[in-house]
């Protein structure tokens, strides 16, 4: 791909500069801030009776939390040492002994009466568990035994009524390439990883519009630019590392604009714990917030290219990089054609900005000369989410950034290892290299030596819907094999879920912990396997950052759960058991004849065979995707692409709502309270003057609702875009629609119309002709 290599860490200045200080205060004394002290005191007593190897994890590996890849303590971004609270947060989760058997093999009852949160801390699952109709407890089996009956089942039904997920926290590259190359094997394309709860978007769009699925360039590349926009994305909330690299750019003179619906404080201003500077006196980091409706970017991104046409026609060149657009994009004038026929009227209703404003970012980008895209899940986890993401590409190329250095496109990565899921072709839609195609199908056939089904496999959200499918379905679910994850705290319509998990024959739930999901019944069996962490997998791992960088993080010597194993081995040896005559197809036996296969099936991993030793690295495409403009594509071209405003189906009177990340890792919860804004996990973000026309008080009880659901919280006022509020995520997905997924990359729609009352009147008037007038007029109004 590209011909530049990244250069490596850069130096922080030294000298400090009080203008962007967020107070004189030393350590923001009496603000509503991370306490990072405080939290870090805590993880060190957390994991007192490991500290020895809990040093070692965080000396020595790749940070298993978000994906912007430090390795020990140092990335490839800024010289000298970084930790965060995420990464500290979950570092118990490698550090925990076994759950005491006396709990284990408690009453399941006694078990369901625990949150994940307290599952979680019961330790780690020292062994392979089975759970029957009727059986109230777990009953300890061997590892022969559980493989034996997974592959009996997997022997006696339709490879298409088998489906297999991986999470993200912790996975490396090595699992997911044996997970992909053993569900091809076996005969079933139904695999999907994490990324489709919320980057699939990504890839999708940037595929059409650019011809890559990763981001374009590093986090290098923000630190100089003249312009870093946040869309969607709260970074330091859920990759706080990133919070050093915005100090680094705000040093260096690049303007930083946050859009979002909620003015997030925690991008206001951040102290950055290993700064001592920022840690002091913290660090202002939005120069500008616009606010924008829950799901009118589209709007907002036309808006400002409606401007920019109109700036051409007054002043060729003001707007457009011309140079560029000709020589490295198609679909110019058929986008100028589509942008110029929208009305203002219609752009500012939709995304909630006057054109004044779209006047100001529209010429805050045109005035820039080099400029980075960085977004999340408030652009992806919508219905429309691809069409989300190639607005910000049309927005990028119209502009010329693309291809360059201080320039780019970046989705950026929640967890450690979900950059390499589809890479390595755990995805239905995905083989190693290449897309499912013929062309890539051919190839790996004659990689692996045995024959992919050619039938296209489901998402993961679909599969488990099959599940209540009748029994003679071809595609009923009837074997689902999860490596990680909870479906029942990361999907829309927790009950129905659970009632998709309870209707599999056989679920095996291959993990470190327990969670809620673990503990729902099945047909005929539910199977716990033990899993290893990264750290202990045999001969090491590697996963891939958001940048695109390939880091090894070794063995690490320490204490060990006895009956856990390394996630590969399980794969390789459940396959041996399902189709023993051909198990020396898919019989790895070391972790470097992983990353040797892998080198050979996805060409841009070729040099991952290298990569032996703690610190070793590489970043597969080089600095810049897309370099010189010369994009992936068959003409070698960027694709510029009309995108037609979404429907938002939001009648007068209600809301839009969106859901947000509080203290906690993807599902996992840390604190019940917000430490950005102190709120309460059951708090709803609402503005002053929508509550007030509803008669609502600060602090009052309160019911949002529609006809899937209802969630009953508490008012709490907040800096947002009127009309939209948000409410904490997991709790909040009661109010999801099930079955809803974006065209084009299957992501769930994770925002939704709701009605807010007061939780008095709500009651009071709760009698059965008021409810069903009430969900009458909810179907009539936004179904």
């Amino acid at each position: 791909m590209g011909k530049t290599k990244h250069e490596g860490p850069i130096k922080l200045p030294k000298k400090p500069d009080p203008k962007h200080w967020v107070s004189p205060v030393p350590f923001g004394l009496g603000k509503v801030k991370p306490k990072h002290i405080r939290d870090t005191m805590k993880v060190v007593l957390e994991n007192s009776d490991n500290l020895p190897y809990a040093f070692r994890i965080l000396t020595q590996g790749v940070c298993d939390g978000c994906a912007l890849g430090v390795s020990g303590l140092y990335d490839q971004t800024l010289a000298g040492p970084h930790l965060c609270t995420t990464r500290l947060n979950v570092l118990r989760l490698n550090t925990m002994p076994a759950i005491k058997e006396e709990i284990l093999h408690s009453d399941i009852d006694e078990l369901r009466k625990l949150d994940s949160t307290e599952l979680r801390k019961l330790g780690r699952i020292p062994y392979p568990l089975s759970r029957k109709p009727g059986e109230k407890k777990f009953r300890r089996i061997s590892w022969d035994e559980a493989l034996d009956s997974i592959a009996k089942k997997v022997k006696a039904i339709d490879p298409k009524q088998m489906a297999l997920f991986l999470t993200a926290r912790g996975i490396t590259n090595e699992v997911y390439y044996t997970a992909g190359k053993f569900a091809r094997f076996i005969g079933t394309n139904n695999i999907d990883n994490a990324s489709r709860i919320c980057h699939s978007p990504s890839k999708t769009a940037l595929k059409r519009s650019l011809g890559i699925g990763a981001s374009s360039c590093n986090y290098k590349d923000w630190i100089g630019t003249d312009v870093l926009i946040f869309w969607g994305s709260v970074a330091a909330n859920n990759q706080p590392v990133s919070t050093k690299y915005m100090y680094a750019a705000k040093r260096k003179g690049t303007k930083i604009i946050c859009i979002n619906p909620y003015k997030e404080p925690a991008m206001e201003g951040y102290w950055v714990p290993s700064i001592a500077e920022s840690a002091l006196f913290g660090t202002k980091i939005a120069d500008d917030v616009y606010q924008v409706n829950i799901g009118g970017d589209i709007a907002f991104m036309n808006g400002i290219m409606k401007h920019w046409f109109e700036m051409e026609e007054n002043m060729p060149g003001s707007a457009i990089d011309h140079d560029f657009v000709s020589k490295h994009a198609n679909g110019y004038e058929d986008l100028k054609a589509h942008v110029q026929k929208q009305s203002w009227d219609q752009l500012e209703k939709s995304s909630g900005i006057t054109k004044e404003r779209m006047l100001e970012f529209a010429e805050v980008l045109a005035n820039s000369k080099s400029g980075v895209f960085v977004w999340s899940m408030g652009l992806t986890q919508h219905r429309f989410g691809t069409d989300n993401i190639s607005q910000v590409a049309n927005l990028a190329i119209l502009r010329g950034f693309i291809g360059r250095e201080h320039c780019g496109v970046m989705p950026i990565r929640g967890h450690s290892g979900v950059q390499g899921s589809g890479e390595m072709g755990a995805d239905p839609f995905v083989l190693p290299g290449g897309d499912f195609e013929p062309e890539n199908i051919e190839r790996m056939e004659k990689v692996w030596g045995f024959d992919i089904p050619k039938w296209q496999g489901d998402i993961v959200g679909v599969s488990l819907e099959n599940a209540v499918l009748p029994e003679d379905h071809e595609k009923k679910l009837k074997v689902f094999y999860t490596s990680g994850g909870n479906f029942l705290e990361t999907m829309p319509d927790p009950a129905f879920m659970e009632e998709c998990l309870s209707s599999v024959d056989l679920r095996v739930h291959q993990d470190i912990i327990l969670n809620t999901s673990t503990l729902v019944d099945a047909q005929e069996e539910v199977i716990v396997l033990p899993a290893q962490t990264r750290y202990e997998q045999r001969g090491g791992g590697t996963s891939t950052s958001t940048e695109r960088m390939v880091y090894f993080s070794p063995e690490i010597e320490g204490p060990r759960i006895e009956e856990a194993r390394s996630e590969w081995e399980i794969y390789v040896d459940l396959a041996a058991r399902i189709k023993p005559e051909e198990k020396h197809l898919l019989n790895f036996t070391e972790a470097e004849q992983i990353r040797a296969e892998i080198a050979i099936a996805n060409p841009n991993y070729d040099g991952i065979q290298h990569l032996k030793n703690r610190g070793d690295v590489f970043q597969w495409g080089g600095a810049w995707l897309c370099e010189d403009g010369i994009c992936p594509t068959e003409d070698g071209k960027a694709n510029l692409l009309p995108i037609e405003l979404p429907e938002l189906r939001k009648p007068d009177g209600h809301f839009y709502v969106t859901t947000r990340r509080g203290k906690q890792f993807n599902s996992m919860i840390y604190s019940e309270k917000d430490p950005f804004n102190a709120a309460d996990r059951y708090d709803v973000l609402i503005h002053p003057e929508d509550a007030k026309e509803l008669g609502i008080l600060e602090g009052e009880a309160i019911v949002v609702y529609n006809q899937y659901g209802t969630f009953q919280g508490k008012a709490r006022f907040a800096d947002t875009r009127r009309g939209n509020i948000s409410v904490y995520w997991p709790e909040g997905n009661v109010l999801l629609q099930k079955g809803i997924y974006e065209q084009f990359a299957g992501i769930p729609e994770y925002n939704i119309s709701v009605v807010v009352e007061k939780a008095d009147t709500y009651n009071a008037q709760k009698d059965i002709n008021y409810l069903e007038k009430r969900m009458d007029d909810l179907e009539q109004v936004i179904s």
